[in-house]
C-alpha cells in the first residue's frame, strides 16, 4: 500500500503536460520511486522530502533524470517548498560533501555535467542530503531527503533508458 501511495504522490509532482501520457514505474525503492516516461523519452529516480522547515509553498522533489535521445545521463535536480530569494545561494549538502547549486525561484540543479556526477556519488554513501536556502521574506528553506533507496532507483532509471538511446 505504502508502494502505491508513493507513486501517486510523485505522479501529483508531476506537471499535467506530463501526465497526459503517464509514466511507468520501473520500481520503488524505499523512499524513492524510478519511472519512464515513454513520451519524452526519459527515466528518472524522485523522492519527496522526508522533512521540511515551515509551510510548503509548492510540491518539493529530488530527481535524477536520464534523455538518451539529448545524451544527458545523470542530471541532478530539485525544487524547493518554497521560492529562494534572488541571488541567495543554494546549498545541498549530502554527507560531508557541500555543493552550490544554480536556479532560480524554486528550481535548483547542478552547475554541470561533473558536478551531477559528484552529487550522484555522494548519494549513494551518504544517509540523507538537505537543501537549504533563504526566501525573499529572511525566512529559512530547507527539505532533507532520506538516501535509501535512491541509488538502485538511480540504477533502475539508467537501466530502463539504456535502450532507448
Amino acid at each position: 500500500m505504502r508502494r502505491w501511495a508513493f507513486f501517486f504522490m510523485m505522479l501529483a509532482a508531476l506537471p499535467a503536460a506530463a501526465l497526459a501520457a503517464a509514466p511507468t514505474a520501473l520500481g520503488i525503492f524505499d523512499g524513492w520511486g524510478a519511472f519512464r516516461d515513454p513520451a519524452t523519452p526519459r527515466c528518472y529516480a524522485i523522492a519527496a522530502p522526508s522533512a521540511t522547515i515551515g509551510t510548503p509553498q509548492v510540491k518539493a522533489y529530488a530527481s535524477v533524470g536520464y534523455w538518451p535521445k539529448l545524451r544527458i545521463r545523470g542530471q541532478f535536480y530539485v525544487r524547493l517548498s518554497k521560492a529562494r530569494a534572488a541571488g541567495r545561494d543554494l546549498r545541498l549538502t549530502i554527507g560531508s560533501r557541500r555543493f552550490i547549486l544554480t536556479g532560480n525561484g524554486a528550481h535548483g540543479w547542478a552547475s554541470d555535467a561533473r558536478m551531477d556526477a559528484a552529487i550522484i556519488a555522494a548519494m549513494r554513501s551518504a544517509p540523507s542530503m538537505s537543501v537549504a536556502s533563504s526566501t525573499a521574506s529572511g525566512g529559512a528553506i530547507a527539505d532533507t531527503y532520506r538516501l535509501r533507496g535512491a541509488a538502485t532507483a538511480i540504477d533502475a532509471a539508467a537501466l530502463g533508458c539504456a535502450k532507448l538511446g
